[in-house]
């Protein structure tokens, strides 16, 4: 019964382990201390372009992410608390989905999770300006100067990312 037990604990953390690596795969993107890279997309919601260069003199995070990615989807409650702490101050999440999916499918899921941030489906080339984003959760820490300052592959915890956002708001 013991045997049987610890057998299944070791299948539940081979499976926890394997979610983990098929929603983050790929090489780290080199990005921490260069210009972020400049962007265009239609935005989930409406279907209006949002350029990445409204975003001028923010602190933002740039989130590359999925809907179907466990992760993805634990980080967003902590990503809408740091838009609703942060956001009168100069900063803002923008969220990059990697779905290939119809764009509707995403703002449905947008919607009902009630996601209070730009969110805009990521093209190929997107991607490899990033660095050839080939994993998800993937950050990007940008600073007033619109330089990457950190990344974080893989979930990001909250109160990492508050310390760190806040230590760029003035």
């Amino acid at each position: 019964m013991l045997r049987q037990g610890i057998h299944k604990a070791g299948q539940g953390a081979l499976l926890v382990g394997l979610l983990a690596l098929f929603c983050w795969m790929g090489p780290h993107p080199a990005l921490a201390g260069s210009a972020v890279p400049h962007f265009a997309l239609p935005s989930v919601a409406d279907g209006a372009v949002i350029d990445s260069n409204q975003y001028k003199g923010k602190v933002r995070l740039i989130i590359f992410w999925a809907t179907w990615c466990p992760p993805c989807r634990e980080e967003i409650p902590a990503l809408i608390r740091l838009q609703d702490e942060f956001g009168a101050k100069g900063f803002t999440v923008v969220a990059l989905s990697v779905d290939q999916d119809s764009a509707g499918m995403v703002r449905k899921f947008v919607e009902k999770n009630k996601v209070n941030y730009p969110v805009m489906r990521a093209d190929r080339d997107v991607l490899q300006k990033f660095g050839g984003i080939t994993g998800v959760p993937y950050s990007f820490l940008v600073d007033q100067a619109g330089n990457v300052v950190k990344s974080y592959p893989g979930f990001a915890d909250y109160r990492i990312l508050r310390n760190d956002i806040s230590g760029l708001i003035r």
